[in-house]
């Protein structure tokens, strides 16, 4: 459906757990192998990805838990961030101090607001917007650095201009850190969050600060880089946060192998990846083992574990069923849909129409 955004400086497609950040929302087909340029290689999260199952499927018997479908999580924004409007391919968004115009397949209308609105931006994204190629911002007003602060439920961190038309943040997902921030504070003992393909550490940094142990995962010493400094510009650097450099996949097997668990897993793979030993990843191939293998490290008091999936042409329920047999005998209820910000208004209060970002799909014990 979309892709996700992300990635400061750059953001190329890489493995499982370094992967580039979504490309464009738009739902394009994923580009063979040997079309890539060697610049795909670079970029963020870059990932190791076993090519082939690294051990069988399990084996699970019971009853699936049921099901709550369609879901359709909405957000109107928060904090420094709202969507303003949106049409004929392109969103208008506020970013704290920033009015920012980007491409957006998904934006089949035509704009709300009328044209001088739209002109008195202040960043625009513009050239090749494929997830290979670097973009350009253009800057109407003045030229900018590449970051700024900014601030999500109660955590600082950077936002910044990529070449792939990223910003540092996902926002959509802030349903899901909201979600994940509840069940912490209620939770009653300090929840252990897993936060695969974390890139640059928002959520991770909500977890901890809400109470939780974190491991964060990314493949890409970039965006580990960028989660430190935004954990240094929110001064949390006394959180409890593993920041760990490796290919998601290799890292949950052999946590795995340890026995390791987890009450809370976040997930969000790539469509597609390439590691940085040529490993190729497909999520249609390899999303099954990843979530076999993090079903086994669910701890028996787990509290959730989410996917979120960015660009890929399938339903819903391609994810929703798949989700539904991992989690076959765990009891509980598995709830899918989409993804959706709502349009704000320059007021970031007025409620206009919903601009879909993403598939979702999350199981919960009840």
């Amino acid at each position: 459906m979309k892709q996700k955004e992300r990635r400061p400086g750059q953001k190329k497609t890489s493995g499982p757990s370094g992967e580039s950040r979504r490309d464009d929302r738009a739902g394009r087909p994923p580009k063979p192998p040997a079309a890539r340029p060697p610049a795909a290689r670079e970029t963020v999260r870059e990932a190791a990805v076993p090519a082939a199952a690294e051990r069988p499927l399990t084996t699970r018997s019971g009853e699936r838990p049921t099901e709550r479908v369609p879901v359709i999580l909405e957000s109107l924004g928060a904090g420094d961030f709202h969507l303003i409007d949106s049409g004929n391919g392109e969103k208008l968004e506020q970013y704290g101090p920033y009015r920012i115009i980007r491409p957006e397949g998904q934006a089949l209308w035509r704009p709300s607001l009328p044209a001088h609105v739209w002109e008195k931006v202040d960043a625009v994204f513009t050239g090749d917007i494929d997830e290979e190629g670097s973009g350009r911002w253009r800057f109407p007003k003045a030229a900018l650095g590449e970051t700024w602060p900014l601030n999500l439920l109660g955590v600082d961190f950077h936002g910044r201009f990529t070449s792939f038309r990223h910003v540092g943040v996902f926002p959509e997902q802030i349903v899901h850190w909201s979600w994940m921030k509840e069940q912490v504070e209620k939770a009653g003992r300090p929840l252990k969050v897993l936060n695969l393909f974390g890139y640059t550490g928002v959520a991770s940094l909500v977890a901890a600060a809400a109470g939780a142990e974190v491991t964060h995962v990314d493949a890409s010493k970039k965006a580990i880089g960028w989660a430190r400094e935004n954990q240094a510009l929110g001064r949390m650097e006394k959180l409890p946060i593993r920041w760990i450099c490796e290919d998601a996949m290799k890292f949950i097997l052999r946590e795995e192998r340890r026995g390791s668990q987890y009450d809370i897993i976040l997930t969000d793979p790539p469509k597609f990846g390439r590691g940085p030993n040529g490993e190729v990843w497909h999520l249609f191939e390899h999303l099954p083992l990843m979530l076999d293998v993090c079903r086994e490290i669910l701890s028996p008091k787990a509290v959730g574990l989410v996917l979120t999936a960015y660009s890929i042409r399938a339903s819903f329920y391609s994810i929703h069923e798949l989700m539904r047999e991992t989690m076959r005998g765990a009891g509980g209820v598995v709830e899918s849909g989409e993804l959706v910000i709502r349009e704000a208004g320059l007021d970031g209060k007025t409620p206009g129409r919903a601009l879909s970002t993403s598939l979702f799909s999350r199981w919960v014990p009840k």
